[in-house]
């Protein structure tokens, strides 16, 4: 789980619902016409943005920004280091059989043993990471498009109740209650962007940037191993995808 994400979510609803509570009753902070034109509205019109199966996929993809596990790089690199020692003292083959958790990584491994060229292990495992980039940036999309047709749905839901709160006007009384319906719909839409689908977005994409790097240390690890060189020589260029601060002193 994302301590981050979840904190974040939590923490910031938490506030506003406080400040709500705080602020008076918070029932009538509730309306289900003015949820139903946010949420429900904001979907259908982002499902016109999209096709059906990216749509939802990007359902999928958003569990990456509450529940995602990736190995930390300097774990990655250490591990094709092993791998890359093993491979030099008994050739491509002893590494037939090595465990990881890592598919990418696996179905690299597997594609050594079998013997491709480099070219051939190059371009697929290319493709693999093209592949894993684009579904991340498709979700990412998907949830930026939610983020700004939501507080547009809220503005729409405001005038609707705006023109139902003028066609009332012979009742006086009745006007600061519809009033305050109506602008319920631009706080929900505001939150909703704001607090829900902006934040996973981003998160989305910081996902991707993380699972690349890693995708990228493990096929140039594989090149390189395919390559015969050295394992030092290796880790020294694996080494350069770390900030230079967490990098190994002698690296400095």
């Amino acid at each position: 789980m994302d301590l981050a994400t979840l904190i974040g979510i939590i923490g910031s609803f938490g506030i506003v619902v406080l400040a709500m509570v705080l602020g008076g009753s918070a029932g009538v902070f509730f309306n289900v016409p003015s949820l139903l034109i946010v949420l429900v509205g904001s979907l259908f019109v982002v499902l016109m943005k999209f096709s059906l199966s990216q749509f939802l996929g990007a359902i999928g993809i958003a569990g990456k920004a509450f529940k995602f596990k990736i190995e930390a790089p300097n774990e990655l690199i250490e591990e094709v280091v092993g791998l890359a020692d093993k491979a030099r003292k008994g050739g491509l083959l002893a590494l037939e059989g090595v465990e990881t958790e890592n598919t990418f990584l696996y179905g690299g491994i597997q594609l050594l043993v079998d013997g491709h060229e480099p070219d051939t292990v190059k371009k697929l495992l290319s493709n693999d990471i093209t592949q894993s980039e684009d579904r991340h940036d498709w979700g990412s999309k998907i949830f930026m498009a939610l983020g700004d047709v939501g507080p547009a749905m809220g503005m729409i839901g405001t005038l609707v109740g705006l023109v139902q709160m003028l066609s009332n006007m012979s009742d006086p009384q009745s006007i600061g209650p519809a009033m305050a319906v109506a602008l319920l719909t631009t706080l929900y839409g505001a939150m909703f962007a704001t607090m829900i689908t902006l934040p996973i977005a981003d998160k989305l994409k910081l996902r991707m940037a993380e699972e690349s790097r890693n995708n990228n240390i493990i096929l140039d690890a594989l090149l390189a191993i395919q390559g015969g060189q050295n394992p030092k020589v290796i880790e020294a260029m694996l080494q350069t995808y770390l900030p230079a601060s967490t990098r190994p002193k002698e690296e400095e």
